[in-house]
């Protein structure tokens, strides 16, 4: 296509974006509702409001701290994300949750260790006035935590009603023009699809008989979506993986995103395996070992939560490595990961992997890699970005009937697609596919780094 009709095709599409463009201003209160208000949840309230007050800066944060660039790199233009969208301010979010512990949230950030003392004490009084809802939870689900903070009713259906009502009267007490959900709680066991989850109708039905299929996790869904409230899952849980959740998200123009934060291992491994493809440096192994002594750590303890993190971390390498693609690089590699409980550790979790590469002539070499991270503290930016863009997604007459948010999926190890499509696990890709998705809807020209254009 000669350089002038590129131009003005742009041009043609950049004016056809700008018409397309509608979100609505973010007005008034938001409420930020979390079920598990442990050391993710608390680290992130704590975190919003030390900065708020001034004592900190939200370091990790994308919507807080990054910018996006606008047009050719001759332009000069890269405003600060905040600025180029109508995203909620910090000034303006609300908060509640759930919890089996009756922990207000500054007695469970101070058992969770995460954060110092004098930081805590700084916010205490506002941790303090966020006192948790009486959860939804059995035992079933996740074997290694017990608490007596839990709602009780006549079936799981009831259940959902109790955390309906709970929305209805946090919107209303505390003054909330609009709501978020994420779930923040802990990883429940190995579930599949069955017949339950297919409809709404049959969904409903599987509710009023308690149906085993059904995990507390799903019943927070499905009392968001109920509730045209978006929502966001951080954990390796099936929870919105389903017909039903997706139909619901559809029918009521409450966006969903997830699955699992994308933290400490996976994270590294989302940077380094795209290098190695980039490259065509080849993979005969890659094996992980984790040591974490946070609730995290004690509920992974159990082989029916192990399962389900299992499958979300294995997942990664297969999707970016493309081994059907490049069967000579990719085709026999090993990977293994294991998680242990070391309760010393807290909330500091220590990653080690072991990567064995090859190169030209298949020479044989190797990358050791010791990640000592704070998980709360990975975790809870992307908590703050994931309401913040959940709700943008609300207001925004083209995203909020998707269902799936997908160009979120830069934030969790395992990313929802439309079925049938294989998720894209490249951290480099994911952040180009979220950056053009925020240009798209302002109707800004996407970037493609094809670069041309200055050379002409």
């Amino acid at each position: 296509m000669p350089m002038r009709q590129h131009a003005e095709t742009s041009k043609n599409q950049k004016s056809s974006q700008q018409t397309n463009a509608d979100i609505q201003p973010a007005k008034g209160k938001l409420g930020i509702m979390i079920p598990g208000m442990g050391a993710v949840a608390t680290t992130f309230v704590a975190g919003v409001e030390a900065i708020r007050k001034g004592f900190a800066k939200p370091i990790g944060s994308l919507t807080q701290m990054g910018t996006i660039r606008l047009g050719k790199r001759t332009d000069a233009r890269s405003p600060k994300i905040s600025e180029f969208l109508p995203l909620a301010g910090l000034k303006d979010l609300v908060f509640t949750g759930w919890d089996i512990f009756e922990d207000d949230m500054y007695t469970a950030a101070s058992k969770a260790g995460v954060l110092e003392g004098e930081l805590l004490k700084k916010v205490k009084p506002f941790l303090s006035s966020i006192k948790p809802r009486k959860a939804v939870f059995d035992h079933h689900y996740v074997k290694k935590l017990d608490g007596s903070n839990v709602k009780k009713g006549k079936n799981k259906m009831d259940l959902a009603e109790q955390v309906r009502a709970d929305i209805q009267e946090f919107k209303k007490s505390s003054g909330a023009s609009r709501l978020v959900m994420i779930w923040c709680g802990s990883t429940e066991i190995f579930l599949t699809q069955t017949a339950a989850h297919q409809s709404v109708k049959a969904f409903e039905k599987a509710l009023t008989r308690n149906d085993e299929s059904i995990a507390p996790s799903m019943i927070y869904a499905y009392a968001a979506l109920m509730e045209s409230v978006p929502f966001a899952n951080g954990a390796p849980n099936l929870t919105v993986d389903l017909p039903v959740m997706q139909a619901l998200s559809r029918q009521n123009n409450a966006p969903i995103c997830g699955k699992d934060f994308k933290t400490g291992q996976t994270l590294i491994k989302t940077i380094l395996a795209p290098g190695f493809k980039a490259r065509m440096l080849g993979l005969n192994g890659w094996f992980s070992t984790n040591i974490l002594g946070n609730r995290d750590g004690e509920v992974l303890e159990d082989p029916g939560s192990f399962k389900t993190k299992e499958e979300s971390k294995l997942s990664v390498l297969e999707h970016i490595l493309q081994p059907e693609l490049y069967p000579e690089l990719y085709g026999h590699f090993t990977h293994k990961v294991r998680i242990n409980y070391y309760p010393p550790r807290g909330d500091n979790k220590e990653g080690w992997d072991n990567i064995d590469i090859f190169g030209w002539l298949g020479y044989p070499m190797q990358i050791k890699v010791d990640f000592l991270c704070r998980d709360s503290i990975l975790a809870a930016p992307i908590v703050l970005d994931l309401v913040l863009f959940l709700d943008l997604a609300k207001r925004s007459s083209e995203l909020r009937g998707l269902g799936i948010q997908e160009w979120l999926s830069f934030y969790f190890k395992s990313p929802m697609t439309a079925p049938g499509l294989y998720p894209e696990h490249d951290l480099f890709i994911q952040s180009m596919k979220l950056k053009n998705t925020l240009r798209h809807l302002k109707g800004e020209e996407l970037i493609t780094h094809l670069g041309l254009e200055y050379y002409d």
